[in-house]
């Protein structure tokens, strides 16, 4: 699993504290260690070759805001884009360099309240003071993160008997920017052993494309 230079991401699951309750989402991909909703972007340190800089855009942006207006997103996605609790949206959202562009990109990962598995991840790119969908994924589980300056896509794969807590396996799939548009550089298919409460797994079988 790799881990996002910009937002501390993983594919642990847990309970996000929604109810379904007819309301927000509900199926998805997968989850982060963090309580989900936080749109505001943490702050990443420098690498010791790099100038500081910030990785956030110069004007704060509403990821809300941002899907409802796009006509990429699903309208199940818009329909179901509810707070889970309060104002608390089921949204992720990282800040990083990822296009080359020398604004900032900006990463957007929509969870389910039920679960706070993912449902749809987003990449925005800037341009001339307007945010453009350069990538989009809304095959659930999904979630996207930065990594290095490369877009990692994370696949859990669930068989009909699989918990929600151990999955069969997981893509990881790698995307850089190409000039253009997003292209696969990389494919990782792990497959997990299904030895649970206590017992101790073996190391997952990896197939790279």
């Amino acid at each position: 699993m790799s881990t996002g230079t910009v937002v501390l991401v993983g594919t642990v699951l847990f309970a996000a504290g929604c109810s379904t309750g007819g309301t927000g989402l509900r199926d998805g991909g997968p989850a982060r260690t963090e309580s989900v909703a936080k749109s505001a972007p943490p702050t990443a340190a420098p690498s010791a070759d790099a100038p500081a800089a910030s990785a956030q855009p110069a004007k704060k942006v509403d990821p809300i805001a941002l899907l409802k207006a796009d006509p990429k997103v699903s309208a199940e996605i818009k329909r179901d884009l509810k707070p889970c609790t309060g104002k608390e949206y089921p949204v992720d959202v990282s800040y990083g360099k990822l296009t080359g562009s020398s604004a900032v990109d900006i990463v957007v990962n929509v969870l389910s309240c039920a679960d706070a598995l993912g449902r749809g991840s987003y990449v925005y790119r800037a341009d001339d003071g307007k945010y453009e969908n350069v990538f989009s994924d809304e095959q659930p589980p999904v979630y996207a993160e930065i990594d290095r300056g490369a877009l990692v896509v994370n696949k859990p794969v669930y068989g009909k008997s699989d918990a929600l807590a151990y999955p069969s396996g997981e893509d990881v799939i790698t995307y850089r920017w190409s000039g253009e548009m997003f292209t696969e550089q990389d494919r990782v298919h792990s497959d997990y052993s299904n030895v649970v409460d206590g017992g101790v797994a073996p190391a997952p079988a990896v197939t790279k494309n």
